[in-house]
């Protein structure tokens, strides 16, 4: 599969490790529906999983803490009247998330500070303008209030959350059923891996296509594509021989790729997981038992294959933590949570270090949770890089900006912020 030559890497000791049974979350109903998205998102408060619901679509907030048996009375966020197919967590407020759903709609939630006490069925806000289900929600990364969601009516919709409204709307661009959709790491750029075999790099804000790969993966399962920090796209599918393969690409020269490697025959749709700080990812497969990880450097073969963790149960979906909710002190790297039929299982990979003190190496200044531009800046033309914070003492969560909706006039105005005031002849400012 790949070569095992020796070289050095601070990753090639990464290992995994299961937590132990009572740090589970168990006794929860995983969401059936045959689509392929991760089925759970973390973030360092909470861990969201799409369950099973009777009647409509819901998924269950738990507390990282509320770990054990979950009683099956738990509460739910069920407004949803169709399956939800895709959850997002806000990457600049903690207690805000996302969901898709095969109603054709997008809803935004305001999760209590301390979790759910119960069930929650009144979204802070309702976004329709999808004509079939939406399988993909996914937040700028760094613009307040910018969410994208993209459905099976092969329509990639950008909304601006604060006023409930379509800012960008990119239609007659997929003529078929969209994978993936990511984000560059400034938001500037959207790349898309479709059913048509091509991989798309869209600039949003000016509605075209700045470059593209027909036959990425010749195969004809489910692709992904993901940007990396330096800007390249990896990607992730299936060979004409249903081989799963990988591959990385520059946007600046699509015509052949800059690495593709062969992995197995298994028919599982890989998940890639990216961490821009030590430039690993990371490789989830759909009903395997095994998370793949390699380092993309600028040195031939560009990706190297570090190893693989393994266990003996398949995984349904995946959660991905991000940087800001781990634990320093143990030098860990990453943390997933592993879905079962009927349990999330945290998963834990650690570079073993002798010394106690702070990994500067392993914990670069990574993305915090303060975003460095407005909606309305972004739709300007405005970028901006992630603001980013030092890991060095731990990351202690700040007060979260209250989510607020206030109707007047039949407008519905959103300002996350903790004031907001009405000015005269019903004009509107936000407090920031």
């Amino acid at each position: 599969m790949f070569k095992r030559v020796v070289r050095q890497s601070k990753f090639r000791h990464v290992f995994g490790q299961a937590v132990k049974n009572d740090q589970c979350y168990d006794d929860i109903r995983v969401s059936r529906v045959t689509w392929d998205s991760a089925f759970c998102a973390v973030n360092p408060k909470f861990v969201a999983i799409i369950v099973e619901a009777s009647g409509g679509g819901a998924f269950m907030v738990l507390p990282l803490h509320k770990s054990g048996r979950i009683d099956k009375a738990y509460p739910t966020v069920c407004g949803h009247t169709g399956p939800v197919l895709d959850i997002d967590w806000c990457p600049h407020n903690d207690q805000v998330i996302a969901s898709g759903s095969e109603d054709c709609t997008v809803m935004v939630w305001q999760i209590p500070e301390n979790g759910l006490v119960t069930s929650m069925s009144e979204p802070v806000v309702v976004l329709e303008g999808h004509s079939k289900r939406v399988g993909i929600v996914t937040w700028h990364p760094t613009a307040r209030n910018v969410l994208l969601s993209a459905g099976c009516d092969n329509v990639v919709i950008i909304w601006n959350v604060g006023t409930g409204e379509a800012m960008i709307t990119l239609e007659d661009m997929h003529p078929d059923i969209i994978f993936s959709v990511c984000w560059n790491r400034n938001g500037s750029l959207i790349c898309t891996a479709c059913k048509d075999k091509k991989i798309r790099v869209i600039d949003p804000r000016k509605e075209e296509i700045i470059a593209e790969k027909d036959k990425a993966h010749e195969g004809a399962r489910p692709m992904r594509a993901i940007f990396l920090s330096d800007g390249k796209v990896f990607t992730t599918g299936f060979s004409r021989m249903s081989e799963r393969q990988l591959g990385l690409w520059d946007p600046d020269n699509m015509e052949e790729p800059v690495s593709v490697h062969e992995m197995d025959t298994s028919n599982g749709v890989l998940l890639p997981f990216y961490d821009p700080d030590t430039n690993v990812v990371y490789l989830c497969g759909k009903g395997d038992s095994s998370i793949r990880y390699f380092e993309i450097t600028d040195e031939a073969p560009f990706v190297h294959y570090l190893n693989t963790f393994t266990t003996k149960e398949p995984q349904r979906g995946m959660g991905y933590m991000p940087k800001r909710g781990l634990d320093v002190n143990k030098c860990e790297i990453a943390r997933f949570y592993k879905l079962h039929e009927r349990k999330c299982e945290p998963i834990i990979m650690t570079v073993p270090r002798k010394s106690d003190l702070f990994q500067d190496d392993l914990y670069p200044d990574t993305a915090g949770p303060e975003a460095p531009l407005e909606a309305e800046e972004w739709i300007e033309g405005k970028n901006g890089d992630p603001i980013l914070i030092s890991l060095k003492h731990g990351y202690i969560p700040g007060k979260n900006r209250d989510l607020k909706v206030i109707f007047l006039q039949a407008d519905l105005i959103i300002c996350i912020c903790s004031k907001s005031r009405i000015l005269k002849n019903l004009n509107w400012t936000c407090c920031n």
